[in-house]
């Protein structure tokens, strides 16, 4: 089989490898649709994240979709949950398997992802799609449940004013889900063109760049917004999302900083008595997001702007970080 494997800074390269063989509880699936995540492009970019660093070759992606290729599920097409969990440690217990204290994850440290045409995986982890939802959405139900995720630790009421900063595909969906969720008003602030159109397709009232005066930002915002998200990963980007929060409000970070250090002006988080919550992936949101797009309160398709095959994949990532679209994806099945 064909896989794609980082080796350092800005070097993936693909060659044949046999197919794995399922372990015990494992299913072997045929990748069919892989989505490039920022946190890919860390790697990609930077040869890790946070961190997390290349120690061997890897194989990246964790947002993915395929179709399980033997036993008594053989043809079910499957979107594949990328967060293999312990089940057994407190945060686990607690209903916080996103924050597992010894997860493994697709595409990230010593665990392979999905950019190859084969994969052995849990099982369990293997979620059924509605013959309504593609593959490309069932790949994409992944960073849709982020934004699910991020929508929950904003506590959003009914009717709430919320913002939006960092307008990525994440952030493109957070919009999305802040709309249907009831916000009453949705600001938006990214710094580049198109994705400010799109943000403005996906349901955002406003979207501005980021380096707005501070006059023009209290007249966009009033007292501030309830509940504000961070999606840019950038020192800016988090000054701006507390500048935009109404005392007693909300600010979930989720944005991934390059140099793994957030900082911002403790006499402004404190006066304003900010709750600041941070974002980690998801947590157990898969069923509501696949069962969102099944019902079709949300469209996918139009966030890929790019489809590569998997012999392209270097090409896919170089493409992907000039940040001239939205989400790329690829196809090993191609």
């Amino acid at each position: 089989m064909k896989t794609a494997r980082l080796h350092g800074i800005g070097d993936v390269r693909v060659a044949d490898e046999p197919v794995p063989e399922p372990g015990p509880g494992e299913t072997l699936v045929r990748v069919t649709a892989v989505g490039i995540c920022g946190s890919d492009l860390h790697w990609f970019g930077e040869a890790g994240i946070g961190d997390a660093t290349v120690s061997h070759p890897l194989v990246l992606g964790h947002e993915a979709a395929g179709v399980i290729e033997s036993g008594p599920r053989r043809g079910t097409r499957v979107a594949i949950d990328p967060a293999i969990t312990c089940g057994a440690c407190r945060p686990c217990r607690d209903g916080y398997r996103n924050l597992c204290a010894r997860i493994s994850f697709a595409g990230h440290g010593d665990q392979d992802g999905a950019m190859r045409e084969f994969l052995a995986w849990p099982s369990r982890l293997l979620h059924p799609l509605p013959d309504s939802v593609t593959d490309t959405d069932g790949a994409l139900a992944e960073p849709l449940g982020v934004a699910i995720h991020a929508l929950d630790l904003g506590h959003v009421r009914l009717g709430a004013r919320v913002a939006v900063v960092g307008c990525g595909p994440i952030g493109l969906l957070l919009i999305a889900v802040l709309r249907a969720a009831g916000a009453r008003h949705i600001a938006a602030f990214e710094p580049l063109p198109h994705r400010r159109e799109a943000a403005l397709r996906y349901g955002a009232d406003v979207c501005l760049r980021p380096d707005i005066l501070a006059g023009d930002l209290r007249e966009l915002v009033g007292d501030g917004a309830d509940a504000v998200f961070e999606m840019a990963g950038t020192a800016d980007a988090v000054t701006l999302s507390l500048a935009a929060a109404r005392p007693g409000g909300r600010v979930v970070l989720g944005g991934i900083p390059a140099d793994d250090q957030i900082s911002f002006q403790a006499s402004t988080a404190r006066r304003k008595g900010l709750t600041i919550a941070m974002a980690r992936r998801m947590n157990d949101v898969y069923g509501r997001a696949i069962g969102l797009v099944a019902a079709g309160s949300f469209s996918l398709a139009p966030l890929v702007t790019e489809r590569f095959a998997l012999a392209s994949a270097g090409p896919a990532f170089g493409s992907a970080a000039k940040r001239q679209g939205l989400k790329v994806i690829i196809e090993p099945a191609a």
